[in-house]
């Protein structure tokens, strides 16, 4: 198998280990409450954001995309932009059962998002070797998330001090904060919403 992998494979690979290294960090963090383990796991994001966007151009320029790249790819981008954002999100303190819930749909989305995009390639990119346009926001948008919470945590507002406080609903508590989430993962799902891709 190792011999059927090309050069953009291996930058989308540097890809997931971002990813999963995120969040193992964001676990670390919730045993060593040290704030610096929270904003490491933060700095994976943009890390794997540049993996992942090398990828697609080392492939492009050495004509080598494969079905295979396409769905490594996307299995990366679950784990860097679905996981990694849900985990740093639960570790900083969405830890209540309406903002875990919250945090499921958004990575059921991204998934969903990931899934209809391999589908409907083919027939987006209209013939070229290049998709047009993206049905809803692509994954790596959720990138600004993890800004947000590495922004939080580097001012000390995790946990009970997160911005928006924390709503008590039956059946457990919600954070205001986890409807960033929400609104990602819908915006990721949208079939009327149409970003060129660049």
């Amino acid at each position: 198998m190792i011999r059927g992998f090309h050069l953009a494979d291996a930058f989308t690979l540097g890809n997931a280990a971002c990813g999963v290294a995120g969040v193992l960090m964001a676990m670390r963090y919730l045993a060593s409450h040290e704030v610096g383990d929270l904003l490491l796991a933060a700095a994976f994001a943009p890390a794997a954001f540049v993996f992942d966007v090398l990828d697609g151009r080392i492939a492009r320029w050495r004509h080598t995309s494969s079905a295979l790249g396409r769905e490594l790819d996307s299995l990366a981008d679950v784990i860097s932009f679905g996981v990694a954002p849900a985990a740093l999100a639960y570790a900083a303190g969405l830890a209540g059962l309406w903002d875990a819930v919250i945090l499921v749909y958004f990575v059921c989305c991204g998934v969903s998002r990931l899934a209809r995009y391999n589908v409907t390639a083919e027939s987006l990119s209209a013939g070229s070797d290049k998709v047009a346009y993206f049905e809803g926001t692509p994954i790596p948008t959720s990138v600004l998330l993890t800004a947000v919470l590495a922004f939080a945590a580097w001012q000390g507002r995790t946990g009970s001090a997160l911005y928006g406080g924390v709503w008590a609903l039956p059946g457990g508590e919600l954070h205001p904060l986890a409807l960033l989430f929400a609104l990602s993962g819908t915006l990721m799902v949208s079939k009327t919403l149409r970003i060129p891709k660049l």
